[in-house]
């Protein structure tokens, strides 16, 4: 019997917001991960995220053997090719640009490809998955959308409120996405996202990544065969080209950190209701090295080769060459 020489599935995960350094890019190479939107702000103003950014530079100076800064989608499949792990830096808020849509161009001149609008809070551009009454897209957040229309940055929706969700998906110019929820269908939670937006966004070719955070998974009890076959029901849903993986792994962060997730410098610690604690992980899925599992769970589901690729990673670099080229005046 002949040995296939077909090649594997590239994998890109759409979320990722670990500490990074080399052991957790190692961890994404054991585990097959080929490209990844890593986190580099979550609350941080302009001047705290270029340094953030720089802490990146210096970080894949460090280790050119194993992690490249791609900005293209052809960086990442070359990236592949030369056995390193291409990360896309992104945003999980529109901090950074603070009151400036200018700052939308000037972090995309240094590299930065993803911003969600909102983490869980309303700010300047609009509402959040747990505001009680969601403002919808501002009108700054209509300029910020505009411009990162422009100049080829991804809008993403993941902590961003329902409401502000469908207009943000009306008003752009380009395919938007979820890069790590789940179906509020599989799991009722507030960063979940119910249908209407799930369908809003795949009929404007977007793509959500199905997310295996704890917290929006179902807990740790969540079993390998259950959010497979989730991800199989999705793909019947909106369609294979609608669906891919964000797993939101949160590595070699100390307990803390979750508190600064959580509170930012909006309320004091003080105001939380228990301490902010990191969820545990389901046994099947502790981090990136464990993709090969999802891999044989989705096969397991019953996804074909095609739509497996797809899903793995093609849908994200589909979706990132369409966004990534901008939208021309």
């Amino acid at each position: 019997m002949g040995t296939s020489t077909t090649e594997p599935p590239l994998v890109v995960d759409g979320l990722q917001i670990n500490n990074w350094d080399r052991g957790v890019l190692e961890r994404l190479r054991t585990g097959g991960v080929h490209g990844v939107n890593a986190t580099c702000a979550v609350w941080e103003g302009t001047a705290e995220t270029v340094r953030a950014i720089g802490d990146w530079y210096s970080l894949a100076a460090e280790n050119p053997d194993l992690v490249v800064l791609a900005g293209t989608v052809e960086e990442v499949r070359q990236a592949r090719a030369d056995g390193r792990v291409a990360v896309l830096l992104g945003f999980q808020n529109t901090s950074p640009f603070e009151d400036d849509y200018r700052m939308v161009e000037v972090f995309h001149r240094l590299g930065v490809r993803v911003a969600q609008l909102t983490y869980n809070i309303q700010n300047l551009v609009g509402g959040a998955c747990y505001d009680p009454r969601d403002s919808g897209l501002t009108r700054f957040g209509g300029f910020v959308v505009e411009e990162m229309n422009r100049v080829g940055m991804l809008v993403d929706l993941s902590h961003v409120g329902n409401r502000t969700s469908r207009d943000a998906i009306e008003a752009s110019a380009a395919p938007v996405a979820i890069t790590h929820a789940n179906p509020t269908w599989f799991f009722d939670h507030p960063r979940n996202k119910p249908a209407d937006v799930i369908k809003a966004l795949a009929a404007r070719g977007g793509v959500i990544g199905c997310c295996l955070y704890p917290n929006v998974l179902g807990g740790e009890r969540t079993t390998r065969t259950e959010f497979c076959r989730m991800v199989a029901a999705l793909v019947e849903e909106i369609g294979p080209e609608h669906v891919a993986i964000g797993s939101d792994c949160t590595c070699n962060w100390s307990p803390d950190f979750v508190g600064w997730l959580r509170n930012g410098r909006w309320r004091p610690p003080a105001a939380n209701e228990v301490r902010p604690e990191w969820p545990k992980w389901p046994s099947w899925f502790s981090g990136p090295e464990d993709f090969p599992a999802v891999v044989d769970g989705l096969m397991a589901a019953g996804l074909d080769e095609a739509t497996m690729t797809l899903v793995l990673g093609e849908n994200w670099l589909r979706l990132f060459g369409e966004v990534f080229a901008g939208v021309k005046a």
